[in-house]
């Protein structure tokens, strides 16, 4: 019988086989190259078409002008040409879309990505490796270790650490907190929560982070069993960073009242201010009680690439863990990102072993199944946009990059600085800003709506966007520069439009009032 099927398929052409199996033109495989080249060309020109068109970062739709378009599309009813599809795609996707690499992007942490990632992409995707067991990723494997190997030795780390790449910050700073978690239990408890769930004294569990950490410690915290309540912010300074006294008298205070303190988070480059926690004196009051310390440099993990600023990442090598996204400081395409321990061993809470995916034979065998230290199973290859960026681009060329984008937000905070109609909260550490429009002798209350209204504004213009956030209770706007191609004209330029529209914001309130 089998031979009688193999003796079939060889007389059959390669269209009499589409035929019979129904139309097998959209797999990609080597009977169809010719249809993968031709797709994946119309997929080129249509990206470079959608850049040639972009004039600002955005058009400025609205949420109702977006939801319009879809109202007669049909997922039941396929389109019968790449061409009309790719059409229909302009219009519903790339003509509003946000393009991050327009110099008057500075809203949130979005890097435009460099062009030696774009081809791994395409490689990624067409080859769609999974990167789990050995025996799915030859090569990949290793590929992925050896970025991981390099960005381990940059962090400072000895050949003991290991690390695997995650879905981004968010991902990492679970897996940190979790590994502190079971490290704590394990080790001050005695108690194994794989085996045995999470033990008795787990309510009084505590994780210390700065007043403005990432929200993923909190989210990490519910996730883990552990809820908000066990996080416990620390103040900050004048620059917005970790206060280490604050931190090690509220440690002591956490003992005191019968708690256990199992971790604390240190920020290398703050979200809404990129500032960078003093991870040094940090690392001191942890080692004094056994604590874990995670640091997330999610964003400031671009300073391992500089040779002008590595010294702000001082003190990063005595972490337990640390958070690493290359997706925000490496330009490379979302997503890219990577959680690293200091010790391989605390990766075990990590681990199952399955007969049919990762036995305990193979780890016998010494055979490098990076499940093994994963929280996903299915993994897609994102090391290969890290490794051949290195290899065509270079350590040297990714920090000047970064560098370039640091040098801008200096260049920001002193145009800012000299207006009298803008306030800004600190200078910064890396490439964020956070300020706001605040003429002389108007009441906070007003300013709130108007600076929340100016970003709007932005946006609609649709030639720049800006980010917002609040800051004790106050409104700001913020630039987050993450592009090199910025140019000084191009902040003073979305500057003088932040006060034009709030001058005019300004203007017509005071019109309001008086006629109320």
């Amino acid at each position: 019988m089998l031979n009688s099927l193999i003796g079939e398929k060889s007389r059959l052409s390669k269209p009499q086989l589409k035929k019979v199996f129904s139309d097998l033109s959209f797999l990609f495989n080597r009977e169809n190259l010719d249809e993968y080249l031709d797709i994946m060309n119309e997929g080129t020109q249509f990206v470079s078409d959608s850049l040639v068109r972009s004039s600002g970062p955005s058009t400025g739709t609205s949420l109702e002008s977006a939801k319009q378009k879809f109202q007669n599309i049909d997922l039941d009813q396929p389109l019968t040409t790449i061409s009309g599809t790719l059409e229909e795609l302009r219009q519903i996707y790339a003509d509003d879309t946000i393009y991050f690499h327009q110099p008057t992007y500075v809203a949130h942490l979005n890097c435009p990505v460099v062009y030696p990632a774009l081809l791994a992409e395409s490689i990624i995707s067409s080859i769609n490796t999974s990167v789990d067991t050995w025996d799915q990723s030859i090569g990949a494997t290793l590929i992925e270790q050896a970025v991981i190997n390099w960005t381990a030795k940059e962090i400072g780390f000895s050949s003991e650490a290991d690390g695997v790449f995650t879905s981004g910050g968010t991902q990492s700073n679970l897996m940190g907190m979790l590994l502190a978690r079971d490290h704590y239990a394990k080790r001050h408890l005695n108690h194994d929560v794989s085996t045995q769930g999470l033990p008795e004294q787990f309510t009084k569990f505590r994780i210390f982070t700065s007043e403005v950490s990432h929200f993923s410690v909190q989210k990490s915290a519910a996730i883990l069993g552990l809820g908000h309540q066990s996080v416990i912010s620390v103040p900050v300074d004048s620059n917005l960073r970790m206060r280490a006294r604050e931190l090690k008298r509220l440690i002591q205070q956490s003992i005191d009242e019968g708690e256990h303190p199992i971790a604390v988070v240190a920020t290398a480059g703050t979200t809404d201010f990129g500032s960078v926690d003093p991870i040094s004196s940090i690392a001191e009051v942890c080692r004094t009680h056994g604590i874990w310390l995670h640091t997330d440099a999610a964003y400031g993990c671009g300073l391992l690439a500089s040779e002008k600023h590595r010294h702000l990442l001082n003190g990063i090598e005595l972490s337990d863990s640390v958070t690493v996204d290359y997706h925000k400081s490496f330009f490379q395409p979302v997503s890219c990102s990577a959680f690293f321990v200091k010790d391989h061993n605390t990766l075990s809470p990590a681990t199952h072993h399955a007969d049919y995916l990762n036995p305990l034979s193979d780890k016998n065998a010494g055979i490098p199944n990076s499940v093994n230290k994963s929280l996903q199973t299915t993994r897609r290859f994102d090391a290969l946009k890290m490794w051949l960026t290195l290899r065509i681009m270079g350590k040297k060329t990714i920090g000047q990059y970064f560098e370039k984008a640091m040098s801008n937000a200096q260049i920001g905070y002193k145009a800012i600085k000299n207006e009298a109609d803008l306030d800004i909260i600190h200078k910064p550490e890396i490439s964020t800003l956070v300020f706001r429009f605040k003429p002389p002798h108007v009441k906070d209350e007003l300013l709130d709506d108007i600076n929340k209204n100016i970003r709007q504004e932005i946006y609609k213009s649709g030639q720049a966007m800006v980010a917002g956030t609040k800051f004790r209770g106050r409104n700001y706007l913020k630039f987050t520069l993450l592009n090199p191609e910025t140019q000084p004209e191009d902040i003073a330029f979305v500057l003088k439009q932040i006060q034009r529209i709030g001058w005019m914001l300004l203007t017509k309130q005071k019109i309001d009032m008086r006629h109320s």
